[in-house]
């Protein structure tokens, strides 16, 4: 047979990973070998790869060799960049500042690249330094004396990236980023580092173009709307976090409107010396809201009406004497307020409380699977879509629909489980005892046996913050080991407990996933509830497409739950090495529980414990004697 492209590429991948990589100290993994000649099948033969990638099997260097490659042999392809999206800040950071310097400099020593890499990454205008705006600002901290936030910002002269100034303000950096309109009578148009970066990210030299979620999104709505598109069109399309793909995609195409979002436009009115308008715009919406206080939900269409009459005729009367950025903010508020009046079914429309007792009117789109097929799928471009939590039990359906692929000829699915001896290195505990008492008092009392019987090195990750609170004030003062507690935005708090031997740490929301715990520092993993989404608007209309709510629990929620626990679950084992111990207090999780099978299909293989004692043998057996002499107990 012919030695075609596909397979040169499939031998040249197998050299890679088995000869050239082990030389600089990565470990021969057949999992991440057989994932990667996976993504080469797809690229090859143009389809959508969604790969569920195991801690540990080293996803990300898999696709950066196999889009290389396929570049490589591809040569119709050779001038489109590939396109990587994450989720993350951090994960980007990686890729540009890591693995790409580390495998271009591998593969460029043994000839299999004839040049350095040409990456660029790519954000929103709010990231960037305006010259212009910036001379300005320096002109008037200079004119105040104000000698260290203008040393501070004399360094954007050097950096156009304001993410390459550390510890420049918020304040600062919206005075001087690149405005959402750049005008062409700027004497900086086209020739300042702005624009300079953004020519230079277009060139055909480009090997791989990096964005977020938001951008590709972004970049996707342009094309579909005939606009000028941000991104080049790319050859091959990595969403990397895939899992935050659709719930990115319904934020964008979501909404909300509160009463201080009205005020606000009325406020540029009056600048524009439309002061009449205004204030009709003004006594519009406080009617409006007034009547949205006698209704529990968006129910009417007639209350509206004035306040979109009042908008159009501003904008039939005076549109001439609106700039470009006014005459758009007010045809967006119409459109908005158009979608509530005519109630339309592309959308959840709900009114919703504050926390300060305002009302918010809130739509939220139910075409995301659609918008994803229309925006990617259907363009006929190869994708490989990856996570650690794409599969539900096994299952990808979930992750299919939600993506916009079900049914899609183009799709594939491939599972490379984690390289990790869970079974030796992980020990799953339910308790035997029965809950009695206020919830609170007992989870307290589980946790603190465990925290003792594995002397501290523990991570309790709960689903409310009002719990963890609860819990955490009954604890705090009667642990033998240091005690902290993270709040939202708390990175201070996990870099702190990162740094204490043997501390407790109590966490919720962003640190169920993409925070690395290695090491010893979480040796007891503590889950007080399965993670079971929270009841909404959203979920309520959604549970109206199922024949009935059993149906709708198992193939709606019960997946989403198994993913989140992943999730979760991934923060005990980060290394080969690593052993913890995890603990599901949740007793609809227990032997004999309601959840209980659809928490070991969620789960890799362990060991199951229901005693302390075993916890303590199994610590005893695993860990070394400095792990207890730095906690204060015997070895």
């Amino acid at each position: 047979m012919a030695d075609t492209p596909y397979k040169k590429a499939r031998r040249r991948a197998d050299h890679i990973f088995r000869d050239l990589l082990p030389r600089y100290g990565l470990a021969v993994r057949e999992g991440q070998i057989a994932l990667c000649q996976q993504m080469l099948n797809a690229l090859f033969f143009n389809k959508i790869l969604l790969c569920d990638a195991g801690v540990g099997i080293g996803k990300t260097h898999a696709y950066l060799v196999a889009c290389l490659l396929w570049r490589q042999f591809e040569p119709f392809f050779e001038n489109r960049p590939v396109t990587i999206s994450t989720s993350s800040i951090s994960l980007q950071e990686a890729i540009v500042r890591d693995y790409l310097p580390r495998l271009s400099d591998i593969l460029l020593r043994h000839g299999i690249l004839t040049r350095p890499l040409n990456v660029v990454v790519r954000k929103g205008k709010q990231h960037f330094v305006c010259d212009m705006r910036l001379a300005e600002r320096q002109a008037r901290l200079a004119e105040s004396g104000k000698s260290s936030r203008l040393r501070l910002l004399n360094q954007c002269t050097r950096h156009y990236d304001l993410d390459a100034v550390p510890g420049l303000s918020g304040y600062d950096r919206r005075l001087i980023c690149v405005p959402v309109s750049c005008p062409k009578t700027c004497e900086g148009y086209g020739i300042c580092q702005y624009h300079q970066f953004v020519c230079g990210s277009m060139n055909k030299a480009v090997d791989i173009q990096i964005c977020n979620h938001n951008y590709l999104l972004a970049d996707a709505s342009h094309r579909l709307n005939g606009q000028r598109p941000l991104l080049q069109d790319c050859g091959v399309l990595i969403v990397d976090e895939a899992h935050k793909l659709p719930e990115a995609a319904r934020q964008m195409d979501s909404f909300s409107l509160s009463l201080q979002d009205i005020f606000a436009l009325t406020d540029l009115l009056e600048k524009d010396r439309l002061t009449f308008h205004a204030q009709r715009l003004r006594d519009c919406a406080r009617s409006l809201w007034n009547a949205l206080e006698q209704q529990p939900e968006w129910n009417g269409q007639a209350s509206v009406q004035p306040l979109i009459a009042e908008l159009e005729t501003t904008l039939r009367s005076f549109r001439r004497e609106l700039s470009p950025g006014m005459i758009y903010r007010l045809e967006e508020t119409l459109r908005q307020f158009s979608i509530f009046a005519q109630r339309d079914p592309r959308y959840v429309l709900y009114i919703q409380r504050t926390r300060k007792g305002g009302l918010l009117l809130c739509a939220v789109s139910r075409s995301t699977p659609l918008r994803l097929e229309r925006a990617f799928w259907a363009q006929g471009v190869p994708a490989i879509l990856t996570s650690g939590t794409l599969a539900a039990g096994g299952s990808f359906a979930h992750t299919r629909q939600a993506m916009g692929l079900t049914g899609c000829e183009r799709g594939m699915t491939f599972t490379a489980a984690s390289p990790f001896d869970y079974e030796q290195n992980c020990l799953l505990y339910f308790p035997k005892a029965e809950r009695a008492g206020e919830e609170t008092l007992w989870l307290a009392e589980q946790i603190s046996l465990l925290v003792q019987a594995t002397h501290g090195h523990t991570l309790v990750l709960f689903t409310s913050y009002h719990l963890m609170d609860a819990v955490h004030r009954r604890l705090s003062n009667q642990l033998p080991f240091p005690c902290l507690q993270a709040w939202r935005g708390g990175q201070q708090v996990v870099q702190q407990f990162k740094a204490l031997p043997n501390a407790v740490l109590f966490a919720a929301g962003p640190c169920w996933e993409g925070v690395d715990f290695p090491g010893d520092c979480v040796s007891s993993l503590i889950l007080p509830r399965l993670p079971f989404p929270v009841p909404d608007a959203v979920s309520e209309s959604e549970r109206g497409q199922y024949p009935s709510l059993p149906e709708y629990i198992q193939q709606v929620i019960v997946p989403e739950m198994q993913k989140k626990l992943r999730q979760g679950f991934g923060r005990a084992i980060r290394t080969e090495t690593d052993t913890c111990v995890v603990s599901i207090l949740d007793r609809r999780a227990a032997p004999g529980g309601r959840y209980h099978q659809a928490t070991l299909d969620a789960l890799p293989p362990c060991g199951q414990a229901d005693s302390i004692g075993q916890i303590t043998a199994f610590i005893r057996a695993k860990k070394s004697p400095d792990y207890f002499i730095a906690s204060g107990g015997q070895p």
